[in-house]
């Protein structure tokens, strides 16, 4: 088992710095989650940790052991990759065992490490098959298998389930916290997806262009995000974003309030001074997105229960949150706190 420390980490590309300033002391065991959109740096932080790009500056240690100038295959990691990067001629016991044939494990402890691995991942019908008769779910559980297998320190996992469809991504999302839960082993894992990082994580390092915007626990990023960028990305759907100006609210130029869309309701236009006249409605079952423009030509989203009627499209209505629900952004981003 172990910890992992990364300290002020930084990575440029010539004059172009790409990743500014990372730091997060990683516990025994945690399951950490990297979250951010497309180029923000997830993958790379992750690409450092592993030894596959080089640190600027800053430095990873694991166990307390500084690893910036040590081999990948000497950092005690196991790292499991978007596309499975499985051997087509091998059948699955071959794909999970290479590893530790090439590190010259004994043949008795290797088979005995694969028929373990096999049994937690429920693989043990599909030994003898090659990787083109497996579905995607089964050849990610091959991936995993090749990581298990080596018992590392560390798990890295870069966007595992990205190839699968939405279905099979939920069942291998479960198998993943389970998996972790009962190996105990530390995880880095690196995804886009926001309701991944919810469900998965101990802890989630939100990217913002190369910047981890907050590091924090799941439920806590979300109530209390410590910038606009954050509350946008985390939550589905997004934070509403309105210009505090046009609220009559006096706060700094270019402030803008923060509501989620569970907290708005909506309400008679006489009950209200801020009123919309609503676009279209998603009725998904349990709840109904309302979707309206505001009469100053602001945007809104309002998610409802789904039991409650649902506005006809064109009908104007009040919108009313409480107070204490707000979140206030200055024109930098940052979170404004009373």
């Amino acid at each position: 088992m172990a910890t992992v420390a990364l300290e002020n980490l930084r990575k440029s590309y010539g004059k172009t710095e790409v990743i500014h300033g990372v730091d997060i002391d990683i516990a025994d065991g945690e399951f950490i989650v990297i979250v951010g959109p497309s180029g923000c740096g997830k993958s790379t932080l992750l690409r450092m940790v592993a030894g596959l790009e080089t640190v600027t500056s800053g430095e990873v240690r694991i166990n307390d052991r500084a690893v910036n100038d040590v081999e990948p295959m000497d950092r005690d990691i196991a790292m499991v990759f978007q596309n499975y990067a499985l051997y087509p001629h091998m059948s699955v016991f071959d794909n999970m065992a290479y590893g530790l044939k090439i590190a010259k494990v004994p043949t008795d402890e290797i088979k005995k490490r694969v028929d373990t691995a096999a049994e937690i991942l429920q693989l043990e019908p599909y030994l003898t098959r090659r990787p083109r008769e497996l579905s995607g779910g089964q050849r990610q559980r091959v991936a995993m298998g090749r990581a298990i297998v080596r018992k590392p320190a560390v798990f890295l996992f870069d966007e595992p389930l990205s190839n699968l469809d939405a279905k099979l991504r939920v069942q291998m999302r479960l198998e993943i916290k389970s998996l972790q839960r009962d190996l105990g082993v530390t995880s880095l894992y690196v995804t886009h997806d926001q309701v991944e990082a919810m469900t998965l994580a101990d802890r989630m390092i939100v990217m913002n262009a190369g910047v981890a915007d907050q590091i924090g626990k799941p439920l806590d990023v979300y109530s209390d995000p410590a910038t606009e960028f954050v509350a946008g990305f985390i939550g589905s759907p997004p934070t509403n974003f309105l210009q505090a100006k046009r609220l009559g609210r006096h706060i700094e130029d270019g402030a803008k309030i923060g509501i989620r869309p569970e907290h708005i309701r909506l309400v008679p236009q006489t009950e209200t001074d801020l009123a919309g006249t609503v676009v279209y409605s998603e009725p998904l079952g349990a709840e109904t997105l309302v979707h309206l423009k505001l009469l100053d030509g602001q945007d809104a989203t309002v998610r409802q229960d789904g039991a409650l009627p649902i506005p006809a499209e064109g009908e104007t209505c009040g919108l009313s949150w409480e107070p204490a629900s707000e979140m206030v952004f200055g024109k930098g981003g940052s979170r404004i706190r009373s």
